[in-house]
């Protein structure tokens, strides 16, 4: 029997909860709350019931409506801050200072898509344009497509939940989720704002699960769409399994590389590398993995950057002065050092950090002498690690950032116009930073990834535009005399 901790059971209709699963926090260890499970007959109901509101409802529903609970849903995502904050740090390990900025972010993330609502429309298209075809009037509108399936990670437990949710909605769309199994909380209290904003009943649904059941979701064929935020690895399979017809947005992996040229401000690129790198623990996808710098100002940079890694602070994240929180779990642990140690017996130097302390902190990393065989260089950490690297021109150091199977974020720091721009056009990347880490990222701004970092666009414009399907109406009219 698990101990008194709050429950949270299953809200699909005719579905009893039967199964619990605790969550923990990473950082304690302590029973946080329990979290019923959907099995493959819950997930199924949940698919039929938001075909059904899709059909009933929401696809009926105007947008006035839909703009003012996607509003609603903001405002009180803000009056409750406090409270999804703590539960952030809690099931999440995130120090409760970025937990804030994540939950003032999904509120952003609703206002945009209340704005976007209105803001949905078509085109009206010429067609006089051809002899023979006078007398034709057309218009394109856009029309939601249906049940959109959705599965998040644990690292930003209701921003990229928002993500998904918020731009479907605004389109009249409904939505399964899966959450993280290791951070799915935020989901259930982010689903009871919605409800108290007007949120139709199945229009957002929550299936928790573990291990294969989730195929059930996947592989539906009333599915319209799939978005997954995930391991490239997943998502690629993931690509594989939908159904025939079933769209796909895969937000995946990446190893973002920042270029720090020899005219940079020092300063402000060791404290946005030193940020970028290791807020909520480097488990980030477009967390700063690889800082190439120039070899002129490498001594000064590389002095800097270790002194500004050295002043953060790893430990408890519901602890206002923390900078650095546990990794999600004991494997993220081992993974993390493991990478660490084949880099150092490969030749590269663990110039700081580095060493796993207890309730799963790691001290941030900074590794020197690096190569890019080495997985810390080539694949994705997920964790609190940094390699910094020199290079000659500007050419070069933007081929080292190209070398990556991945192509998410990419950033460089330079007071030049002309090689900004010029990495910016050249770095095979979804979207390029000057004068900034490749970890920024603006909630309306457009969101994907190049090469196996994914497929499709995230931001809430830009989502919404997946989420519906474009419909051409051609009218004949008398012709004018």
């Amino acid at each position: 029997m698990l101990k008194e901790i709050i429950q949270y059971p299953l809200h699909i209709q005719g579905v009893a909860s039967h199964e619990f699963v605790e969550i923990k926090s990473p950082y304690s260890g302590e029973g946080i709350a329990a979290v019923a499970q959907a099995d493959e007959k819950a997930i199924d109901r949940a698919l039929t019931i938001a075909e059904e509101t899709f059909k009933n409802v929401m696809s009926k529903m105007p947008a006035h409506k839909r703009a003012k609970i996607l509003a609603k849903t903001s405002q009180l995502i803000e009056d409750n801050l406090e409270d999804l904050a703590r539960t952030i740090a809690l099931e999440g390990g995130k120090p409760i200072k970025d937990a804030r900025l994540e939950v003032i972010r999904a509120s952003s993330t609703f206002a945009i898509a209340a704005e976007e609502t209105l803001r949905l429309d078509g085109e009206q298209q010429a067609m006089d344009r051809n002899p023979g075809h006078e007398g034709r009037l057309s218009v394109t509108i856009r029309q939601p497509i249906g049940v959109i399936g959705a599965i998040t990670p644990f690292n930003f437990p209701l921003n990229l939940v928002s993500h998904k949710v918020a731009p479907a909605l605004a389109c009249g769309n409904t939505v399964v989720l899966k959450p993280s199994s290791q951070t799915p909380i935020s989901s259930f209290k982010l689903a009871e704002l919605l409800a108290e904003a007007g949120l139709p009943e199945g229009a957002f649904q929550i299936v928790p699960c573990r291990g294969s059941k989730g195929n059930v979701l996947v592989r539906d064929s009333r599915l319209a769409m799939l978005t997954f935020t995930g391991s490239a690895e997943v998502g690629w399979r993931l690509r594989k399994e939908v159904h025939p017809g079933t769209r796909l947005i895969l937000e995946l992996g990446g190893n973002a590389g920042l270029i720090v040229h020899e005219d940079a401000d020092i300063n402000a690129a060791c404290a946005a590398a030193a940020r970028g790198g290791f807020a909520n623990a480097g488990q980030t996808c477009i967390s700063v993995q690889r800082i190439y710098v120039q070899e002129k100002v490498y001594p000064q940079f590389l002095a800097k950057f270790i002194d500004a890694v050295k002043a953060l602070k790893p430990g408890d994240p519901l602890d206002d002065t923390t900078d650095v929180g546990p990794v999600i779990d004991s494997g993220a642990v081992e993974k993390t050092i493991s990478w660490i140690e084949e880099a150092v017996n490969k030749g590269a130097k663990l110039v700081c950090g580095g060493k796993a302390q207890a309730k799963n902190v790691i001290e941030p990393a900074v590794l020197t002498e690096t190569n890019p065989d080495m997985q810390v260089v080539c694949g994705e950490v997920f964790g609190p690690v940094v390699s910094v690297m020199k290079y000659a021109t500007i050419d070069e150091a933007i081929d080292k950032v190209n070398d990556s199977r991945y192509g998410l974020q990419a950033g460089i720091f330079t007071k030049d116009l002309e090689t900004a721009f010029k990495a910016a056009r050249k770095i095979d990347a979804g979207g390029v930073m000057i004068n900034d880490s490749p970890m920024f990222r603006a909630d309306h701004m457009p969101y994907g990834g190049r090469k196996e970092s994914g497929l499709g666009l995230e931001g809430v414009r830009f989502a919404m535009s997946e989420m519906t399907q474009p419909k051409f109406i051609c009218m004949n009219l008398p012709k004018l005399d």
